[in-house]
């Protein structure tokens, strides 16, 4: 299978969960966000050790102190994640909110109501504790989320983003609610961004390049 077909793959997937994951309730996805908190404070010793893989890596790469403090994670670090989740969750429900209300000459009454988007896919550099913030934002707002961190941080990206999907599919969620792209090729980047008809929305977060490069070549909005 190419790298395209992966991906695509992939994103198929999450498209595939997205549908279902629009009807969970508000205490389904309140539940998975509590289960997937828990699953991170129980796995700290793997993601750090993880973490840890990245971290001599990129020391060998000579990678600069302030880049190496983003990419670490220690156990409180973790902890501060699984906190983050914990917040989202005890948020108010971003879904079926009315923000606009009016009747028609007709008697016809129209309502716009906050719906999830669909398949959210995330583009970001090296602070892998966005995986969790990313993943936690979608489960929220009923999305599902394809997540591709950078690649001085594969190593954890990939351990949280495999503890995040079994805790969210232990608490009811669909499988593929949660999806990472887990290689280092960075033409994966350019094929998530071409998925028009999968990915339903693109959000890039990192420095002035990395959005540029998602303005310029992003087929999905």
């Amino acid at each position: 299978m190419t790298l395209e077909e992966e991906v695509r793959e992939l994103a198929k997937f999450a498209k595939a969960a997205s549908v279902k994951l629009a009807q969970a309730t508000t205490e389904e996805r309140n539940g998975a966000l509590l289960a997937m908190a828990a699953a991170l404070r129980a796995q700290a010793p793997a993601i750090v050790e993880a973490n840890g893989e990245d971290m001599e890596a990129a020391r060998a790469a000579g990678t600069t102190e302030a880049l190496l403090d983003r990419l670490m994670l220690d156990e409180s670090r973790v902890f501060a994640m699984a906190d983050a989740l914990e917040e989202v969750a005890a948020l108010p429900d971003p879904l079926g909110v009315v923000s606009l209300e009016s009747t028609l000459y007709n008697g016809i009454e129209l309502r716009r109501v906050s719906v999830p988007l669909g398949v959210v896919a995330m583009v970001y550099e090296a602070r892998p504790n966005v995986t969790a913030d990313a993943a936690g934002v979608c489960v929220k707002s009923g999305n599902a989320c394809i997540l591709r961190g950078g690649s001085l941080a594969a190593r954890s990206n990939e351990v949280i983003a495999d503890v995040l999907a079994a805790a969210a599919v232990e608490a009811g969620l669909p499988e593929g609610s949660i999806c990472a792209v887990t290689t280092t090729d960075r033409a994966a980047t350019d094929v998530l961004m071409g998925l028009h008809g999968l990915v339903d929305v693109l959000i890039p977060r990192g420095g002035a390049g990395l959005i540029r490069h998602c303005v310029e070549h992003a087929r999905v909005p």
